[in-house]
């Protein structure tokens, strides 16, 4: 892919994808950076590729489709109360910088609409400030501090966005 214009689109998982091994492979992939810098380990460390097809029954999976067939980005949306959480997001290393967050997030905000939700919702890691950085300039907010359970500080950061 060479330019913005080759990027693939993003689509809610169309219900015969069964390419779950390449999914899993592109999260362990985009996920890898955080090894040694982020504690608790991610919970992707404990998710297999039949997990990741049990989270779609349950979640909205978004993807990107490559050239090849595989999946090249991916998230997945959980409605919540008041927000639609968006978890699992993940971009081919390759294809990083070149606005496909920002398709991913239209993509959301187009299913929070459909589901009556104004505002999108994520979680990232308090040590993983370029991603903090990404999302901030993608318009989410930080709005929350939030410690896994049996840790006495922060390990993530919950940041929000008006649904658009």
């Amino acid at each position: 892919m060479s330019s913005m214009a080759d990027l693939p689109p993003i689509h809610p998982a169309p219900p015969d994808f069964d390419r779950w091994a390449a999914l899993h492979r592109l999260l362990v992939l985009s996920f890898s950076g955080m090894e040694g810098r982020i504690d608790p380990p991610s919970s992707l460390t404990s998710l297999s590729a039949s997990d990741l097809e049990q989270m779609s029954g349950t979640q909205v999976l978004l993807l990107g489709i490559g050239a090849s067939g595989d999946p090249v980005a991916c998230a997945y949306l959980r409605p919540e109360p008041d927000a639609l959480y968006l978890g699992k997001v993940a971009i081919h290393p390759d294809l990083r910088g070149r606005g496909l967050l920002h398709h991913i997030i239209a993509a959301a905000e187009a299913e929070a609409r459909r589901l009556g939700r104004n505002t999108l919702e994520l979680e990232t890691r308090i040590e993983l400030i370029e991603n903090h950085a990404a999302f901030s300039a993608a318009g989410f907010r930080q709005v929350a501090e939030r410690a896994h359970p049996g840790f006495d500080h922060p390990t993530s950061l919950i940041f929000r966005r008006p649904v658009a």
